[in-house]
């Protein structure tokens, strides 16, 4: 389970470097595209919850880094709705996906 990293781009312009524990993130994401929020958040979770289960088959305890990501996903989401557009109008875009230990973004703080 080769741990990988999600640099992203919110719709107001920060970016993000999340954090994932499987390369399962590689089939719900493609660097360059754009998601509307709300299909960003949809992936997101179903990608991160099956990445935590694959944790747990190997090792017998879901990956609380996985969901703690998750949770910073949520809450950024969160003030993304908050910052004005139409939801249908706020796109997150994936910028790359790679294997750790850096972000592909500069100026990113570590996973978030």
């Amino acid at each position: 389970m080769p741990e990988m990293h999600l640099d992203i781009r919110w719709p107001d312009g920060t970016e993000s470097c999340c954090y994932s524990p499987s390369s399962v993130i590689e089939r719900y994401f493609t660097p360059g595209q754009r998601y509307s929020l709300e299909e960003f958040l949809r992936r997101a979770r179903e990608a991160l919850t099956i990445a935590s289960e694959r944790v747990r088959d190997k090792y017998g305890y879901y990956c609380t880094a996985a969901s703690a990501q998750l949770d910073d996903i949520e809450a950024h989401a969160g003030q993304q709705r908050s910052a004005g557009k139409a939801s249908a109008a706020q796109m997150v875009e994936i910028v790359a996906i790679h294997a750790p230990p850096r972000c592909a973004i500069s100026g990113a703080a570590g996973p978030t």
